[in-house]
């Protein structure tokens, strides 16, 4: 796009990519109070405390999650030229189809809830509005907040006016970013094993941590991208040539869960803040999901607070006044989160990280015993304990997996043909051919598809580990 005096204000300088363009629809949807928000929510929650560089934000990995969107689209020729898509006056199917796309990657995480997933999982847990008896059954996370914002903010500085002042449809940029649109190339762009939003957080937080767990070829991935019809839909492939990349992508996303975010160092902090925003929830102490779905209705700048500052400051002043002072477990919880205390983590076999078959039953079984472990520390600890022995358990809700195994893909599938299916990594062979990743006979990824990290963490107080040591529950 010719620089001009009006579209330099339109430019964002990313430390990963570069000068990003806006378009004047992106631009006006960034300074609304819902977008702005995005500034104060850390992007990988509580990893500071370890990591004192991962201070970046939403913000951030929200636009860079847009430029790979944009980036992927030129790849495989389904980007319009520059002046298109910054024309508001051009209205076309593809100028829209393109703009639509960017807009569902940079809305992405607008429903984020304070230290992005680690107060989510409490939310989700407790369940206030899926549990209610006009629920349609949703999770209270993040995904159908955002969506609700799409669709319900018509007035100034909402993002559904914004959205239809430039003649886009909400609900269409809603159901792209849940991944339910009709359009199979863009939910795969959007939701797959390999889309715009992983091939941005594992570079965006490998660059802030210091590490380099998560680094891949960007540009080599990019540059192999293709657009293959297959049954009458346009599907994301990526050329052979680019499988060892594509292993690299896959290998720095499982290393970067299983030596990071899932480790006991690293997870803590998070585990801690879950159980916490839970008890919270429990007593009335903090915002419920349908509080914040009425200020999304109403209140903008009243939502604009739900962030990172909000729950430490409603922690604080809860410690400070003496809220926690007869419930001795929270008020420790409360001590660790604001002054970054460590707690003790629980080592025993049943809670050693092994790599299991995702396939197979001997995975159930694992976590049954690691579940029925934790069980009886906690049984012991009521017997015998006062309030401040305590545990945390954190058995993991996801699997840390390399990809899907095919087992898997045949028994979750939604489509009669695998291949229209919208997560798992397809490979272009050199005759022309589509298969999945694990597949292809030369992938090392074909051989370890079945892999999944087992990462469990259970945190307890110095008091819990002395009395566990003591009874003889654990070694020690």
């Amino acid at each position: 796009m010719e620089a001009t005096s009006s579209s330099k204000n339109k430019i964002i300088f990313d430390p990963l990519y570069g000068f990003i363009n806006l378009t004047p629809l992106e631009f006006e949807i960034i300074h609304t109070p819902f977008y702005q928000r995005l500034r104060w929510i850390k992007q990988i929650g509580f990893s500071f405390y370890t990591f004192p560089g991962a201070e970046h934000s939403r913000f951030g990995h929200s636009i860079g999650v847009m430029n790979n969107a944009h980036e992927i689209l030129k790849s495989i020729g389904l980007a319009v030229e520059d002046k298109a898509l910054h024309d508001p006056t051009n209205t076309t199917a593809e100028k829209q189809r393109h703009q639509s796309i960017r807009l569902a990657a940079l809305l992405h995480d607008l429903g984020t809830f304070c230290f992005s997933h680690t107060t989510e999982m409490a939310y989700i847990r407790f369940g206030e509005t899926t549990n209610s008896k006009n629920s349609k059954g949703h999770p209270d996370d993040h995904e159908h907040l955002g969506s609700y914002i799409i669709k319900n903010t018509d007035y100034k500085n909402g993002i559904t006016s914004v959205l239809k002042k430039y003649q886009i449809e909400p609900q269409e940029i809603s159901d792209l970013v849940k991944g339910i649109s009709k359009d199979v190339i863009a939910n795969q762009i959007l939701h797959s094993e390999i889309d715009c939003d992983r091939m941005d957080y594992l570079l965006r937080d490998a660059h802030y941590t210091g590490l380099n767990y998560g680094t891949y070829d960007r540009d080599y991935l990019l540059h192999h991208f293709e657009r293959v019809e297959i049954a009458g839909h346009d599907i994301l492939c990526i050329k052979h040539n680019a499988l060892h990349c594509v292993e690299d992508f896959l290998n720095a996303r499982f290393a970067w869960y299983s030596q990071v975010v899932r480790s006991a160092r690293g997870a803590k902090y998070d585990a801690l803040a879950e159980e916490l925003t839970f008890f919270l929830l429990e007593k009335g102490k903090i915002y419920t999901y349908s509080e914040l779905l009425e200020m999304v209705k109403n209140d903008p700048v009243k939502f604009y607070s739900f962030n990172d500052h909000y729950f430490m400051g409603r922690i604080h002043e809860l410690y400070s006044t003496g809220f926690f002072d007869k419930y001795s477990k929270m008020r420790e919880i409360a001590e660790c989160l604001l002054f970054e205390k460590t707690p003790r983590t629980i080592r025993c076999p049943e809670f050693n990280q092994r790599i299991l078959n995702q396939d197979d039953q001997e995975f159930d079984k694992v976590i049954k015993k690691a579940k029925d472990k934790a069980q009886e520390i906690s049984d012991v600890l009521k017997r015998k304990g006062t309030e401040a022995d305590w545990i945390v358990v954190d058995i993991p809700k996801k699997n840390i997996i390399f990809t899907k195994s095919k087992k898997r893909i045949i028994k979750e599938k939604t489509n009669q043909n695998v291949l229209l299916e919208r997560d798992p990594t397809k490979i272009l062979t050199e005759s022309g051919d589509v298969q999945l990743l694990v597949d292809v006979e030369n992938s090392i990824l074909s051989m370890i598809q079945h892999a999944n990290n087992f990462v469990p963490n259970v945190y307890c107080s110095q008091s819990a580990l002395d009395l566990l040591i003591s009874e003889g529950i654990i070694e020690p």
